[in-house]
């Protein structure tokens, strides 16, 4: 009897093969040598893929997911992620990047209750309540659900540069970026929030002018 998930496994084979029709060394270089310049902090939805909406080849972007794209300084497995990125591969770019339509920026505006989920959500109900003034302001309910989604970002922008690894790497003088972007599934292009922070000297103007 055929497993239920053969056609997963065929696929697997037909893009292999596909791959190496165009690069018949894609594999052996990919095996030899991972040397990412960038660490994409993005969300575990599946209509959001790293790799490919920036049109980056595996080996190229060292990638962590999680729902809604959060970084909590109690994360282990995301510090773990941050840490083996900027001192083992050594990576220049760190990019945390949303997205309209997130689910877990939905549930955490509307309160619609998901069971566990709720408290890691936690983290982006705060975001709404610290900025309730002026999500308050914007009348329809799409367009301020996207401005959470870019206030979610910003926020987790300043988490990455207040842990220990990314202040003791620009104590070091290590040349490392931490910026924010929102992906749109509408259109599929990636907006850039212009939040950019490459010294511990940058934090606080930057996150002034963000918001």
């Amino acid at each position: 009897m055929p497993h239920q998930l053969d056609h997963l496994l065929e696929k697997n084979q037909r893009w292999v093969q596909k791959v190496k029709s165009r690069d018949c060394e894609f594999f052996a270089r990919l095996e030899s040598q991972q040397k990412p310049e960038y660490l994409w902090i993005g969300c575990s939805d599946s209509r959001v893929p790293a790799n490919e909406i920036v049109g980056l080849e595996p080996g190229e972007i060292f990638v962590h997911r999680n729902v809604a794209n959060v970084v909590v300084h109690t994360d282990l497995n995301c510090l773990s992620v941050i840490q083996y990125a900027v001192e083992v591969l050594e990576v220049r770019h760190i990019i945390v990047c949303g997205h309209y339509g997130c689910g877990g920026v939905h549930a955490a505006m509307t309160g619609v209750e998901l069971g566990l989920i709720d408290n890691w959500l936690r983290h982006i109900k705060d975001v709404h309540e610290k900025h309730a003034d002026l999500l308050n302001q914007i009348s329809d309910p799409q367009l301020r659900e996207e401005k959470l989604c870019e206030l979610n970002v910003i926020a987790q922008v300043f988490n990455v540069c207040h842990t220990t690894i990314v202040q003791n790497a620009w104590k070091h003088e290590h040349p490392l970026t931490v910026r924010g972007w929102v992906y749109s599934l509408a259109d599929g292009l990636i907006r850039d929030l212009h939040v950019q922070v490459s010294s511990r000297d940058d934090i606080s103007s930057v996150y002034r002018t963000a918001l």
